[in-house]
C-alpha cells in the first residue's frame, strides 16, 4: 500500500443497531474495490462483531481507514474508541423497521462528539422497506438537517437503484453490478422538492448564496458541492443514502460521498509540516500468538520505522521498529505514516489504550478516553484446578484490550469478578478466555459482603484463666461496648494498674481481631467503640497471649449483648432513561428496597434519576433496566454506606450464612 498524504485520507467510523448490515456494508466495500470476490447473502451466517475492526480500502488514488464497530450496546466502549480516531462517521439504518436503540446510541455519540455524518438506510429491497418511514422519523429528531441525497427508484423488491438528487444521475442494479444510466421520465416530479430541499440547506451554509437562492439564481454544481460540504462538516446537514449492502446498490456513491464531503485531517487541523511526531493509541488487540497490537492515530508531524519515542502517559521509551497498515487484515508494512493516518503497530508492551506516543518528551497527552463503567458484575469460577494463574493473566490481557470491561478479586468473600455493559458481554470474556488463553470458566451470582454491627450498650467481663502444671495463663478485662460513628475506636480508662501497662496493647490487638467475624452470621463487624476500664492480673501466670484470648471472650460476650446487627452496602444508583419510562423506573426502584433522592433533565427528552439502593437488588439491574426501557435505558452505580438489614430479611441471610460455615 502506498503513502496518502492526509488531504488524500479519510477516517469513518461506521455505526448502527446489530444486524443492520454495518459489516456486510464493509464486505460490498471491499468488494467493490475488488479486494473479496464476493458479498454474504442475508441467510448466511455472520459472526457477532465484538470487537472493533481497522478495514483501510484505497479508492481512487484515497486512503479511507474504516472502523467497524458492534452494534450491540454491551460493546458501547468500542464506539467510543471508533469515535476518538475517526474525523467522521456512516451510521448505517435497517430500512425494514424503525429506528432501533442501537441507531439512536450511534446518533446520540455522534451529536455529543460533533462527528459529521452520513446516514445510509439499508435493505431497501427487502419486501419489508420502508424508506419514506424512516426518513421522516429522522426528519422528527433532527429537522431541516436532514437532506436526502437518494432516491430510490422502485419500492421493496422492485427497489433497482437509486437517484443522485445532488448531481443528477442514476444507477441501477444489473443483476451483478450498479450501474450509471438516465433518470428515469416518470420519477422526475419526484425529485423536484426533495431538489429544492437540498438547495435550500446549501443557500444556509453562505450569506452569497442566501441571496442568490431568494434572488431565484440557479447555483453551479460547484457551489452546491462547496455548500453541502461546508454543511455536512458544521452538523448542519446530514445527509441520507439509501442501498442495498447484498446487492452492492449505493457503495459506489458512498464511496465518492466520503471523499466529496468528510472532513480529511487537514479539515480538523492535522499536519505533518514542520511538526514533531505525535499519536494516541485508540485500540489494543491482544493476539496469544502475535502478542499486543497497538491501533495509533498519527496526530501530528510523521512517523517512520526505527524511531524511538515517549509514552508520555508512562514517562518512558519506546522502539518503533515497524509500522503496518492493513489490506483484508493482512498486515502490509509502511516506510511511513503521516498526520491522519491509522497504522498497526505491534508488540509495544508497555503500551495501553489511551497513551499518547511523541518523539519529544515535552508533549502534552492528549485528552484521555472515557469508557463507560460496568453494568453488571459476575463472579468467575476456574473448572480446572491449577487455571487460576491462567485466568487472571488472561483477565489482565483482556482488560488491556477492552477498558469497558474490568475485573479485581474480592479478598472478603474471596471472589474474583468480572464486571461489564451486560450479560453478552461478559460470556464473550469468558469466550475468549477460553479461545484465546485455554481456560474453561464458570460464572456466578455474587456475594454480598455485609458487615455486623451493635445499636445498643454492653458491660461485660472477660476471662482467661488455665493451670495445666507449670506456669498457667491468666487474662481478666472489663470491657464497655457501643456504637461508634468509625470504624473502631478502643479508648482504656484503667485506674490503679488492675491491668498492667504492658498488656493493653495486647488487649486492643485482641479486639481487632475479633472484628473479622461477628457473632450473627460471622460477618466482619464494624462501628463500635470498646473501654477497657477495668481487669485484674497474675504475676506469673499473666501473659500478652492471656489478655488477648481475655479480649476475645469479652467481645463475643460483649456483641451479643450489645443488640447486633446486620448491615448491607447501599449503592448510589445514576441512571438515565427516556422521559416516557420515569414512572417504571421509579416503581421499580421501590420494589428494590431502594429510594428516589433526586431528579433532572438530560439531553434528548432523557431524564436522570439519582437513586440508593442495597446492593443485594441491583446485580441483575442492567438486564431488567434494559427490558423495562427497550434498551435505552443505562445507569452507573458506587458504594455508598452501610445501612441496617430489615428483620425479615435479616433472619434468612444470618441462616443461609450459618449453613454454608
Amino acid at each position: 500500500m502506498k503513502i496518502y498524504e492526509s488531504d488524500k485520507i479519510r477516517n469513518i467510523a461506521v455505526l448502527g443497531h446489530s444486524g443492520c448490515g454495518k459489516s456486510n456494508l464493509i464486505e460490498a466495500v471491499l468488494y467493490t474495490n475488488k479486494v473479496v470476490n464476493r458479498i454474504s447473502k442475508p441467510n448466511e451466517e455472520v459472526n457477532m462483531t465484538s470487537t472493533l475492526n481497522l478495514v483501510p480500502v484505497e479508492w481512487n488514488n484515497h486512503k479511507y481507514n474504516f472502523l467497524d464497530t458492534p452494534g450491540y450496546f454491551d460493546f458501547y466502549g468500542e464506539s467510543i474508541s471508533a469515535i476518538k480516531a475517526a474525523a467522521g462517521s456512516i451510521i448505517v439504518v435497517d430500512g425494514t423497521c424503525d429506528i432501533q436503540v442501537g441507531t439512536d446510541k450511534a446518533l446520540e455519540i455522534t451529536d455529543e462528539n460533533n462527528t459529521p455524518k452520513f446516514i445510509f438506510i439499508n435493505k431497501i429491497d427487502s419486501q419489508k422497506a420502508k424508506y419514506n418511514k424512516v426518513l421522516e422519523q429522522l426528519r422528527e429528531r433532527y429537522g431541516k438537517k436532514i437532506a436526502p441525497f437518494h432516491l430510490p427508484m422502485g419500492n421493496n423488491e422492485e427497489f433497482k437503484g437509486f437517484i443522485n438528487v445532488v448531481d443528477m444521475f442514476a444507477r441501477e442494479y444489473n443483476g451483478k453490478d450498479c450501474i450509471t444510466v438516465d433518470i428515469p421520465e416518470d420519477v422526475k416530479e419526484e425529485i423536484s422538492p426533495i431538489r429544492e430541499m437540498l438547495l435550500e440547506s446549501v443557500a444556509e451554509t453562505d450569506d452569497e448564496l442566501l441571496d442568490k437562492y431568494f434572488s431565484q439564481v440557479e447555483f453551479t454544481q460547484e457551489e452546491i458541492h462547496r455548500g453541502l460540504r461546508e454543511g455536512v462538516l458544521k452538523g448542519n446537514i446530514i445527509p441520507v443514502l439509501c442501498g442495498s449492502t447484498t446487492k452492492n446498490i449505493g457503495i459506489h456513491t458512498l464511496l465518492d460521498m466520503v471523499w466529496d464531503y468528510m472532513p480529511s485531517p487537514i479539515d480538523i487541523g492535522m499536519s505533518s509540516e514542520n511538526k514533531e511526531f505525535s499519536g494516541i493509541v485508540f485500540k489494543t488487540l491482544v493476539d496469544p500468538f502475535v502478542g499486543k497490537i497497538s491501533l495509533l492515530k498519527v496526530c501530528e508531524g510523521e512517523l517512520t520505522p526505527d524511531t524511538e519515542v515517549y509514552n508520555i502517559n508512562k514517562e518512558n521509551k519506546e522502539k518503533i521498529y515497524h509500522i503496518y497498515s492493513l489490506k483484508n487484515k493482512d498486515q502490509i508494512e509502511l516506510k511511513k505514516a503521516v498526520a491522519g493516518d491509522i497504522v498497526v503497530l505491534n508488540k509495544l508492551s508497555n503500551v495501553q489504550t489511551g497513551d499518547t506516543l511523541a518523539t519529544s518528551s515535552k508533549k502534552e497527552p492528549f485528552e484521555n478516553i472515557e469508557f463507560p463503567k460496568p453494568q453488571i458484575y459476575y463472579a468467575i469460577n476456574s473448572l480446572k484446578k491449577g487455571d487460576e494463574e491462567k485466568i487472571s493473566n488472561g483477565l489482565h490481557k483482556l482488560s488491556e484490550e477492552d477498558l469497558s470491561f474490568k475485573w479485581f478479586r474480592n479478598h472478603e468473600t474471596k471472589q474474583t469478578l468480572i464486571g461489564g455493559q451486560g450479560e453478552l458481554h461478559i460470556n464473550s470474556i469468558k469466550d475468549k478466555l477460553k479461545e484465546k488463553f485455554g481456560v474453561d470458566v464458570r460464572l456466578s451470582d455474587l456475594k454480598v459482603a455485609y458487615r455486623e454491627t451493635i445499636k445498643g450498650k454492653s458491660d461485660v467481663q472477660g476471662k482467661h484463666k488455665k493451670q495445666s502444671g507449670g506456669h498457667g495463663q491468666y487474662g481478666d478485662v472489663k470491657i464497655k461496648f457501643e456504637p461508634s460513628e468509625e470504624e473502631f475506636i478502643f479508648e482504656e480508662s484503667v485506674f490503679g494498674g488492675s491491668v498492667p501497662r504492658q498488656y493493653i496493647p495486647a488487649v486492643e490487638k485482641g479486639l481487632k481481631e475479633c472484628l473479622r467475624e461477628g457473632s450473627l452470621a460471622g460477618f466482619p463487624v464494624m462501628n463500635i467503640k470498646a473501654t477497657l476500664y477495668d481487669g485484674s492480673y497474675h504475676d506469673v501466670d499473666s501473659s500478652e497471649m492471656a489478655f488477648k484470648i481475655a479480649s476475645s471472650i469479652a467481645f463475643k460476650k460483649g456483641i451479643q449483648e450489645a443488640d447486633p446487627i446486620l448491615l448491607e452496602p447501599i449503592m448510589n444508583l445514576k441512571i438515565v432513561v427516556p422521559e416516557e419510562y420515569m414512572g417504571d423506573i421509579m416503581g421499580d426502584i421501590n420494589k428494590r428496597r431502594g429510594k428516589i433522592l433526586g431528579m433532572e433533565p438530560s439531553s434528548r427528552g432523557k431524564q436522570v434519576i439519582y437513586a440508593q439502593a442495597p446492593q443485594a437488588e441491583t446485580f441483575k439491574y442492567a438486564i431488567d433496566l434494559r427490558s423495562m426501557t427497550q434498551g435505552r435505558g443505562y445507569f452507573e452505580m458506587e458504594f455508598d454506606k452501610y445501612d441496617e438489614v430489615p428483620s425479615q430479611f435479616a433472619e434468612k441471610i444470618i441462616e443461609e450464612a450459618k449453613n454454608n460455615k
